[in-house]
């Protein structure tokens, strides 16, 4: 049964993915948006967005829920739809959509030595990494292959093609992948909000949830420094991607520690604005 569905799944990303290419970025940025708010929620687990919500703020009433959910199930739409622009803004023919904040740290990074790059899935996610590499900087991204292998198929040829080219296979095998690039002088690129089994109990919005602790180990490992950076959706169809300022660690901290930096990082983020955000991950199991 479940084949049939991913089978169905992958039929229409063709489909949307060619109709998209026909009405342009901004229209398919729109019809994305009504896409997802309409259909996103047949796809996840009202109560786990529900539920993750409460964690974040208790005081939420029904009404902001409501709107924090549709917008991000919208925004869910409008990265769908970005997909067939990826080779678009590689090739800087939607550059004027992209403002970037702080660049001159990458340019830091390109001259010394290599760094983890922290962030989340908030908005379109994917341009982080394409305009890190296509700085020049040489980079590494952890991902985690979609449970659909035919659109994971198509999804992933387009990370390595346009995003990044290392792409390294979360897990175990994805560990010593990144050691053995980082060892090379490989920056590595992570997102720190997903739930990790082989991870730490580490306070995220005061409730323990599994984090990674791959950007600990490292710093503990390599001294290394640790390069957040965040990107938000403004006026509907444009991208702002920040450089923040490199997380100080302490050379005594222990990964907890470390760990819990980090989540506080990532909280800041949300908080400044939820909806974009992706709440569907069942965080705190």
């Amino acid at each position: 049964m479940k084949s049939v569905r991913y089978f169905f799944e992958y039929i229409l990303i063709i489909i949307l993915f060619g109709l998209f290419k026909l009405l342009g970025y901004k229209i398919s940025s729109e019809f994305g948006y009504y896409l997802g708010k309409t259909f996103g929620p047949f796809f996840r687990s009202k109560k786990i967005i529900k539920n993750n919500l409460l964690k974040f703020d208790s005081s939420l009433t029904p009404e902001k829920m409501a709107n924090i959910t549709k917008d991000m199930w919208g925004n869910y739409g409008r990265i769908l739809s970005e997909y067939p622009f990826i080779s678009s803004f590689r090739k800087g023919n939607l550059d004027e959509y992209i403002k970037i904040e702080n660049k001159e740290r990458l340019e830091e990074i390109k001259r010394g030595q290599p760094v983890v790059f922290v962030s989340a899935h908030f908005n379109n996610f994917e341009l982080m990494a394409m305009i890190i590499e296509k700085a020049g900087v040489n980079l590494s991204a952890v991902y985690r292959p979609l449970n659909n292998k035919m659109v994971n198929s198509i999804m992933e040829p387009l990370r390595k093609k346009y995003i990044c080219k290392n792409q390294i296979k979360k897990g175990i095998n994805g560990v010593k992948k990144s050691l053995m690039f980082f060892k090379q002088g490989v920056s590595i690129a992570i997102m720190i909000d997903q739930r990790v089994s082989e991870g730490e109990k580490i306070n995220f919005f005061n409730y323990p949830a599994y984090t990674t602790t791959i950007p600990a180990q490292f710093v503990k490992k390599f001294g290394c420094k640790i390069q957040p950076v965040h990107i938000e959706r403004y006026e509907k169809i444009n991208f702002k991607i920040t450089f923040d300022e490199q997380i100080n660690i302490d050379e005594n901290a222990n990964i907890d520690t470390i760990s819990l930096k980090l989540n506080q990082w990532l909280e800041n983020k949300i908080k400044k604005n939820p909806s974009q955000w992706i709440w569907t991950h069942n965080r705190w199991k």
